[in-house]
């Protein structure tokens, strides 16, 4: 029987070890593709996170903009002055250098505050005490020479001073530290038409400390 050539040997072992490299190649194929597939290990996110300080920074302003301003109080008008008198009346308080306009409740249930605000004090101020509105002028020039209107004048002390409220037509407001001695309460203009519809002859003003 025929021994098989040389050559022949030779291409069967060639085909052997393409076999086994074309193995090797499928199997660490396989194996990367086998690592692609693992989900992450413990502690590692699949994707980058959102950083500490943009998650506060967003939260903080989302936070502070809807919450800002909510459950805040509006500031409320100092309260009427006891010992302040009864029925319809001005009451102005030197040291809070405020009025306050009171009349009787429409129900007869007691006295209500129809306006209260500030008023700007001349020099010389009345003494504590009860007077009445004692007469009014739409328009004319105060005692410091500046031209005003709406003057409801409820006193005139021995000296001559005359105290009564009014509004400058500028606007301006009378010096404290003037020593020219007069009496005028100034207000902003809008509070004197408020003052000018509410002071009528006769109404009574009571002055506290």
């Amino acid at each position: 029987m025929a021994r098989p050539s040389s050559g022949s040997g030779s291409g069967l072992f060639v085909t052997a070890l393409t076999a086994a490299a074309l193995a090797v190649v499928a199997f660490f194929a396989f194996q990367a593709s086998a690592a692609d597939d693992r989900p992450s290990a413990a502690g590692e996110p699949s994707a980058p996170a959102a950083s500490e300080g943009d998650s506060d920074g967003a939260g903080g302003a989302g936070g502070g903009g809807e919450g800002e301003g909510e459950g805040a109080e509006e500031p409320s008008d100092p309260a009427l002055p006891e010992e302040s008198g009864t029925g319809r009346r001005v009451v102005y308080a030197l040291a809070q250098q405020r009025v306050w306009l009171v009349d009787v409740a429409a129900d007869g249930s007691g006295e209500e505050v129809v306006s209260t605000f500030e008023v700007f004090p001349s020099p010389v101020s009345p003494e504590p005490g009860e007077y009445a509105v004692s007469s009014r002028n739409p328009q004319g020039t105060g005692s410091d020479g500046v031209p005003m209107e709406h003057a409801v004048i409820f006193h005139a002390d021995a000296e001559g001073v005359v105290f009564g409220f009014s509004a400058a037509t500028d606007g301006s407001v009378p010096d404290p530290e003037s020593t020219q001695r007069t009496g005028a309460i100034r207000q902003s203009r809008a509070d004197g038409d408020t003052m000018w519809e509410f002071a009528e002859q006769g109404t009574a003003v009571v002055v506290v400390a």
